[in-house]
């Protein structure tokens, strides 16, 4: 009996020992695989991308008069990478001080860009306006464009901002 108890015994502990290995074996490849993973899912994402913020006009040339000329030579491009059209009805578009443009009724076609003015106009497909008399984008600011369910989407920052915002985000090339 003691004979056969030391081979449970041994086999019971070869087992957990077994056990053991697979168990932390498991956890290191989950430890490596985990932020692989993660790591690809937020580098893919940018690719995965549609809409985003492409330029920022913040400082127009010319007189800085307030007219409706001065302002709408200050702007936001919107673009939509993919083939599929994107309904942006509900979106936003905001500064850092919290003025915000809502996209109404506007269907961005596919690799196509919409152009968001500051001062007064007719929209158009290519050209959509926030009806303000005022300019929005001061010399350091940060564009914020956000879905219809309020959910960030992609923000463009120039000026001091810029370098801030470059650490968490990255630099993707955005003309500002």
């Amino acid at each position: 009996m003691d004979s056969c108890r030391g081979i449970l015994v041994t086999v019971s502990a070869s087992v957990r020992r077994m056990t053991a290995v697979a168990a932390v074996s498991a956890a290191a490849v989950g430890a490596v695989a985990l932020p692989a993973s993660a790591a690809d899912y937020h580098h893919g994402r940018h690719h995965r991308d549609s809409v985003y913020i492409s330029s920022v006009r913040y400082d127009a040339p010319g007189r800085d008069d307030r007219s409706n000329r001065a302002l709408n030579r200050e702007w936001v491009d919107v673009t939509n990478n993919s083939r599929r059209p994107v309904n942006l009805d509900g979106w936003t578009l905001a500064d850092r001080d919290g003025h915000t443009y809502t996209f109404h009724h506007y269907r961005l076609a596919g690799r196509s860009t919409v152009r968001v003015h500051t001062g007064y106009g007719h929209d158009t497909r290519s050209d959509v306006f926030q009806d303000r008399n005022r300019s929005v984008w001061d010399r350091s600011d940060t564009a914020t464009l956000r879905n219809d369910h309020g959910r960030f989407v992609d923000d463009a920052s120039w000026g001091r901002d810029r370098d801030r915002d470059r650490d968490h985000r990255g630099d993707r090339g955005h003309r500002r």
